[in-house]
């Protein structure tokens, strides 16, 4: 895995997280630049899986296994898309709390993927 995107993705879901955060402390639902925001942060996710995929075909391996990689691979994907898609849902402050949530745990699940692969 690429140390750099893994740690740009992280940073960028927790800017994300902080930036619904404060537009959840503000009682502002999730507003259309927020989305803007997780759509960046899920295009870095997606590029991730991609070169992921790739590593894996090619016959490298993670340290702790191809298995839990890869389910971690596609958690981190769907993490802040479903995120979003419930803060659609829920059009208070709520939504944005939900999204702000979101993307600590996408930050989690960056330091377990790097962890994963023998970083």
């Amino acid at each position: 895995m690429l140390a750099a995107l893994t740690l740009a993705t992280g940073v960028a879901a927790l800017l994300l997280a902080a930036w619904c955060g404060w537009a959840a402390y503000r009682d502002q639902p999730t507003k259309d630049w927020h989305f803007i925001g997780m759509a960046v942060v899920t295009l870095l996710v997606l590029v991730q899986l991609v070169i992921g995929i790739v590593q894996l075909a090619r016959g490298e391996k993670p340290e702790q296994g191809t298995t839990i990689f890869v389910a971690y691979l596609l958690g981190a994907f769907v993490c802040v898309p479903v995120a979003g898609f419930m803060s659609l849902a829920e059009r208070t402050r709520w939504g944005s709390v939900t999204v702000a949530a979101g993307g600590v745990v996408l930050a989690v699940l960056e330091v377990r993927l790097y962890d994963i692969w023998g970083g």
